[in-house]
């Protein structure tokens, strides 16, 4: 135990307590592959209906790989700059490799826009069920977010019914800004 001003006790955590590199990296995984989805599933709500399928395809993935390439940027230098050093190559490809499910988490939706355009589906309606995959897997990264945090019960519940309500808002959100106010 340590002392903090007043010399009240201040409870330390233990090394087993701390997250170690594997389970931040493990997070940061999971944070990456919501963030990928909710990116994929915005451009699916925005733009969805205006593009045919390939130009929508190549969109999402530029847009993704712009952000996953910016974000490293910006959390490499604030990190690395404040120690008064360059990050390392070697630092670079972990953080990119770690941070990989923010592209890669778009891959089940557009799979989706491509198989429902392939078996006959217009260009909308493709981009319809590529957000409803977006939406169903933000309800999964929601869940597994949950049971990861070793949540039960109705705290699972509402962390799951939360992922779910903001895959529901983009729906909303497309309902309202693209089919009634354009």
């Amino acid at each position: 135990m340590i002392h903090g001003p007043g010399s009240e006790p201040v409870a330390q955590k233990t090394a087993s307590e701390q997250p170690g590199p594997s389970a931040r990296s493990g997070s940061r995984r999971r944070a990456a592959g919501i963030y990928g989805t909710i990116i994929t599933a915005a451009v699916l709500a925005a733009i969805g209906s205006r593009l045919p399928i390939l130009p929508l395809v190549v969109s999402i993935l530029v847009t993704l790989l712009v952000y996953w390439v910016a974000e490293e940027y910006a959390e490499l230098l604030g990190e690395q700059l404040e120690g008064g050093r360059l990050p390392a190559w070697q630092d670079i490809r972990t953080a990119l490799a770690t941070t990989w499910p923010m592209v890669s988490a778009s891959f089940a939706p557009l799979l989706s826009v491509v198989l429902a355009w392939w078996i006959g589906a217009s260009s909308s309606a493709a981009a319809n069920v590529g957000l409803i995959v977006a939406v169903l897997l933000m309800i999964f990264y929601g869940w597994s977010a949950g049971r990861a945090a070793r949540l039960h019960g109705k705290q699972l519940a509402v962390i799951t019914s939360v992922a779910a309500a903001l895959g529901l808002l983009m729906i909303l959100l497309k309902d309202v800004v693209l089919i009634h106010l354009h």
